[in-house]
């Protein structure tokens, strides 16, 4: 598991539809969606699926502020919001399934059988193994 602070206290603060999800956080932070997403909540489960007609579900999420993320060892990414509404990513056994990236430089992705690759200047993500 991989837990990193790169998003944690940061607003969504834009949500792009199409064959990737683009999130827009405060700070100039982004997470790109491709796979298979969830949302799970007060609401109850929603899908959240890119391509031609993607899913705008996780457009409640605007104005929500992220409590924590991480990575599970499957390569899956969860995002935990203030609200209570957890957004989970898949990972895809053949492709990159998502990507975060911050302002400084530092990515991080998750690439085909849910390995988590990450680049950045040594510290600025502060992520933890």
């Amino acid at each position: 598991m991989l837990k990193f602070d790169l998003l944690a206290g940061r607003r969504l603060e834009t949500v792009r539809l199409g064959h990737a999800i683009i999130l827009g956080f405060t700070g100039g932070h982004e997470l790109l969606i491709e796979a298979d997403a969830h949302l799970d909540g007060p609401g109850g489960r929603i899908d959240v699926v890119p391509g031609d007609d993607p899913s705008d579900a996780v457009a409640t999420l605007l104005g929500d502020v992220v409590r924590s993320a991480y990575t599970r060892d499957t390569g899956e990414l969860e995002i935990i919001f203030d609200s209570g509404w957890r957004l989970l990513v898949d990972a895809d056994a053949d492709v990159e399934s998502w990507a975060v990236a911050g302002p400084d430089g530092v990515l991080i992705v998750c690439v085909a059988r849910g390995e988590v690759a990450v680049w950045g200047r040594p510290g600025s993500q502060r992520a933890t193994a």
